[in-house]
């Protein structure tokens, strides 16, 4: 079994207190859990995808602007990676198991090479982190389980703007997806 890290929309836009559409504090509770889960993931040998959302400013046509306020725009600090995410990336930035990719869409696969890289390597599983649980983990799993991977959540370092959103997305997850639901301390690799 492979495993691959996916650390989803940890950004100051999602994560900061004056982010553009932040979750706030559940999200910024979950900054040391998401860190741990890539340290885990490195030190074992194992792959590592920040995939980060990507808006143009001003792009009307998207989808999602008539949903949300304008966040992650290109080219903005609110497409910087928040917490010690921030340093686990700058720090292994150059490797070869370490990769950063943009996607346009809730899902990390719409639209991204995701798919083909993770094959190249030959992955498996992949282990969800980051935010939106209810939108963006979520809209991602669905698509993992769809293209056949294992999945497995890592429930302190998903989170989402209320509980209840939070707790809807694991459940849902779990008894449609067949995701495993771990804490960071039990998650192996």
């Amino acid at each position: 079994m492979t495993k691959a890290v996916l650390s989803i929309d940890f950004t100051r836009d999602f994560v900061a207190s004056d982010g553009k559409l932040t979750a706030g504090r559940p999200a910024q509770a979950i900054s040391e859990a998401m860190a741990t889960v890539s340290q885990k993931a490195w030190e074992a040998g194992g792959y590592v995808f920040f995939m980060i959302d990507e808006h143009l400013e001003g792009d009307t046509h998207h989808p999602e602007s008539q949903l949300f306020p304008p966040h992650n725009i290109r080219g903005t600090e609110g497409r910087f990676l928040y917490g010690p995410s921030k340093e686990f990336f700058e720090e292994h930035r150059e490797s070869d198991r370490v990769f950063w990719m943009d996607k346009h869409y809730y899902s990390a696969f719409a639209g991204t090479m995701l798919d083909i890289y993770l094959r190249e390597r030959k992955v498996d599983t992949l282990v969800l982190t980051g935010v939106l649980t209810d939108i963006c983990v979520l809209h991602t799993a669905i698509d993992a389980y769809q293209k056949g991977y294992k999945i497995e959540i890592v429930t302190d370092a998903v989170a989402s703007i209320t509980d209840e959103q939070h707790q809807f997305a694991l459940e849902h997850m779990k008894n449609v997806l067949g995701a495993q639901l771990l804490s960071s301390a039990e998650l192996e690799f």
